[in-house]
């Protein structure tokens, strides 16, 4: 198998149903999802088995569940034969596991800085980077009539169980939050004072 194509080099890639520029807002969505996937998979080399085996299984879920939400975004046409794969079921386990995560975590009060341990630092990034696909696809979403809202929804869930394991990560491994000195209270009971 050759890795190169040549199909490519003229700024043009191709999608499920045609070919867009490469700097199209569709390949800049699905393209920011393939981004956070690789820095999921530094975070998944960085946390020890033995501490944090129920987190490992869950970012190997996601990557699955990026990829599936990469190829629904670099659809063009939808068709019976060619359904979306995202669903309403990976943002509810989603949901599920934050609940759980908010739980084992110190309250929160204030508002933190990134970082910590080093898995905890990368998921921040992972974090950021998930927000930054979020506005992608927002921006796709809003500007095409071919794009599964559930990947939108998923990718605003999936940047708060990244806030809320890297505070788990840091829980586990003793390393306390470092709190943004000048924030105010902002968080009561676990929960954005409104």
């Amino acid at each position: 198998m050759r890795l190169y194509t040549r199909t490519g080099d003229e700024g043009k890639t191709s999608v499920i149903g045609g070919r867009l520029e490469k700097d199209d807002i569709r390949v800049v969505a699905y393209g920011t999802t393939d981004e956070l996937n690789s820095f999921i998979g530094q975070v998944i080399t960085q946390l020890d088995e033995n501490i944090f085996p129920d987190i490992k299984q869950e970012l190997i879920k996601i990557q699955h569940e990026l990829f599936d939400c990469g190829g629904d975004l670099a659809m063009v046409k939808v068709s019976e034969d060619r359904p979306y794969k995202a669903k309403q079921e990976i943002i509810d386990y989603l949901e599920g596991r934050i609940d759980e995560y908010i739980k084992e975590a110190p309250e929160l009060e204030r508002f933190i800085l990134p970082g910590g341990a080093v898995p905890a630092a990368t998921l921040h990034v992972c974090r950021t980077v998930t927000r930054r696909a979020e506005r992608s696809v927002s921006t796709l979403y809003r500007e095409s009539n071919v794009c599964n809202p559930i990947v939108l929804k998923y990718l605003n869930r999936l940047s708060d169980y990244f806030f809320a394991i890297a505070r788990v990560v840091n829980h586990r491994l003793n390393v306390k939050d470092v709190e943004y000195e000048r924030s105010a209270i902002v968080f009561r009971d676990g929960k954005r004072k409104k």
